[in-house]
């Protein structure tokens, strides 16, 4: 295997460029008829402009950041949008990090997986 690619719906590829090109910084890795795959850099996201569209009952697309001041720089970016709240662990997982939601209301996470020990 060479690589991989999840693709998703969305309503405008136009709106989805100004989400993971202009905000996230992701690069425009190919172009088809209608379709859109980002490059993250360590896996590519696939997005088909459709009239049908319907957002899934649940789907989260995580970035994983380097470390936790990564996390804090991007909200910061972000903490003026509807709904995103500061970064904090999981109270779950070892995970620190915050959600937003991209122009068709996926969740995007981003996130700095902990290592034991590490806060």
């Amino acid at each position: 295997m060479q690589s991989m690619v999840v693709f998703y719906q969305c309503r405008s590829l136009a709106a989805t460029d100004a989400f993971y090109i202009q905000q996230l910084g992701l690069k425009l890795w190919h172009i088809q008829n209608g379709c859109h795959i980002y490059d993250s850099g360590y896996g590519y996201l696939g997005f088909v402009e459709t009239d049908y569209f319907e957002l899934p009952a649940y789907s989260c697309i995580s970035f994983n950041c380097e470390n936790c001041t990564e996390v804090d720089r991007l909200y910061e970016t972000f903490k003026g949008t509807k709904g995103v709240r500061a970064p904090q662990r999981h109270p779950q997982f070892a995970v620190y990090s915050f959600f937003i939601q991209d122009p068709d209301g996926y969740t995007v996470e981003f996130q700095k997986i902990l290592e034991e020990g590490e806060q």
